[in-house]
């Protein structure tokens, strides 16, 4: 499961965050998440549990997941659509030469912070 690398990803930079900004609690992260990235929100939420128990930064912080749809440029139509893969054709022309402009992020949107 390499959410959970992921997971200790985020917190290390919530470290780093804190030592730069002063700030020594974090209550809420707001992490994008995209609906064609390999990750698993929910695998994230679990992986965000067991990562952030005893550390003071962390424990207790909420981890809410805004999920990015996934959008493509089809080359052939020239419109943007929805795309549930990286394999689709495109839903308006049948094409298949589609560009994927969301949908593979994983980011940090957020913070609240004491």
């Amino acid at each position: 499961m390499h959410e959970m690398s992921l997971t200790e990803g985020v917190v290390r930079i919530l470290e780093d965050q804190a030592a730069t900004h002063g700030f020594t609690r974090v209550k809420t992260i707001w992490l994008e998440i995209g609906e064609l990235s390999t990750v698993v929100p929910e695998s994230m939420e679990f992986c965000f549990g067991a990562v952030a128990k005893g550390s003071p930064l962390t424990e207790g912080a909420r981890l809410e997941i805004i999920r990015i749809p996934g959008t493509a440029w089809c080359m052939d139509c020239s419109g943007s659509v929805v795309v549930a893969s990286r394999i689709d054709l495109c839903p308006q022309c049948g094409g298949a030469k589609l560009a994927v402009t969301t949908g593979e992020e994983m980011r940090i949107k957020e913070l609240e912070v004491e």
